[in-house]
């Protein structure tokens, strides 16, 4: 007998049929002998739906009515799904993340988890339940509703794996396992039977949506078992996500291209270069709770220097703002911003074993006309940001130069 947790994501239980549907593979699970423990997400469009609500009733809603508001998406389908276990036969018992007392921080809409009290849960799978919990969603130590950021369900999920020592969390949503690219662009994308979670977390973290990254770094940091499966498959093993690098991955140099639309890019032009001007730009950047990514520094005339960077699309317009109220306290010439850009990485741990990775990457690039504005690298990834329009047609070049197509030799 072992202890699994499986989430579902919004696409899994978008209707009372595929509700039914989950219930019915749960039932199979729990038929085996095995503890189960259900995390979902909203149906498919609801919290977009609940956002648009609120921002007809105000522009920027307020963030802790925000979260009380779409946390609401969870409670419905855990307890439709609590009712269609037991239609089947079997005792069931939904949750909400308070009633599980998932304690977070107050961050409203990118609450971070502290501690999970998982002695209730234990209870009910002791007692022969099927526990549903609703994703995305906890409390802070004032008892007021958070939420953990989109695709927060995925890292509810890990966290109560990990609280419960689970013997596998399988993560099921539309897809059947981790590609090597997204298929939609490049149908010739092959599904990864392996993924190192050092691998996986680059991926996550540079636009994959399988998984969400605090969902890889949980499981990565509590070792965690996690497997990404297709909630419309009944068959398939889907992908295992490994602690350890096998010795054949080394013959993968690449393991697949991440992709990222919701980027901007931000110049700050002309600011003094002395020291701690980095500081005096981005301090009021993260005390805003805006998120950074790729930054890049260029020495120019006059003792000047500009700094380049890149945050969310949505974080965009707040930032450029924020820019312009300190540009005489920084003392910049100009800021300038470009919401039309890409960023497109590539991935392996092979990586650290073989050279010319960055020239190949680069070559293909140039001869598709396509113009690199920033690069970023780390020890198993290559990140370079280039206009949106040719996103597309960048994946592609790439997949065919790097040959991903083709599973590696053993």
């Amino acid at each position: 007998m072992a202890l699994i947790v499986q989430k579902y994501g919004g696409t899994s239980v978008a209707n009372v049929e595929r509700i039914k549907h989950v219930a019915e593979r749960v039932a199979k699970f729990k038929m085996l002998g095995h503890q189960v423990v259900v995390v979902l997400s909203a149906m498919s469009g609801e919290t977009n739906r609940l956002i648009a609500l609120a921002r007809e009733v105000q522009s920027e809603p307020d963030p802790r009515e925000l979260d009380v508001l779409v946390s609401t998406g969870e409670q419905v389908t855990i307890a439709l799904l609590a009712m269609a276990l037991k239609d089947l036969g079997l005792k069931a018992r939904s949750y909400t993340g308070s009633q599980v007392r998932i304690l977070t921080d107050n961050a409203f809409t990118k609450a971070r988890i502290l501690q999970i009290d998982e002695a209730a849960l234990r209870a009910d799978l002791d007692a022969g339940r099927v526990v549903v919990v609703a994703g995305f969603q906890g409390m802070d130590a004032a008892g007021n509703i958070t939420t953990l950021g989109r695709g927060g369900s995925d890292t509810t999920g890990v966290a109560l794996a990990a609280a419960l020592h689970a013997d596998e969390c399988q993560i099921y949503t539309d897809v059947d396992g981790v590609y090597t690219t997204d298929p939609r662009i490049v149908p010739q994308a092959r599904r990864l039977e392996t993924i190192t979670f050092e691998e996986m977390l680059e991926m996550a973290s540079l636009g994959s949506k399988v998984l969400q990254i605090r969902s890889v770094e949980f499981a990565g940091k509590y070792k965690v078992k996690l497997r990404v499966l297709s909630s419309f498959q009944d068959e398939g093993e889907g992908t295992l996500i490994t602690f350890e690098e096998e010795k054949h991955m080394e013959e993968a140099i690449i393991s697949g291209i991440a992709f990222n639309r919701d980027e901007a890019k931000i110049t700050v032009q002309g600011v003094p270069d002395t020291p701690g001007v980095a500081f005096q730009i981005l301090g009021p950047v993260a005390d805003a709770n805006i998120d950074v990514d790729m930054i890049i520094q260029n020495t120019g005339a006059n003792n000047t220097t500009d700094f380049t960077f890149t945050v969310h699309r949505n974080d965009y317009a707040r930032t450029i703002a924020l820019l312009g109220k300190l540009q005489p306290q920084i003392g910049a010439r100009e800021i300038m911003g470009d919401e039309h850009i890409a960023k497109v990485s590539i991935i392996g741990v092979g990586m650290r074993s073989h050279v010319g990775i960055a020239s190949t990457m680069f070559r293909t690039l140039a001869q598709e006309n396509i113009n690199i504005r920033m690069i970023s690298t780390s020890e198993i990834k290559i990140s370079v940001v280039i206009d949106e329009k040719y996103l597309e047609l960048a994946v592609r070049v790439l997949h065919d130069a790097f040959e991903l197509e083709k599973a590696p030799a053993v």
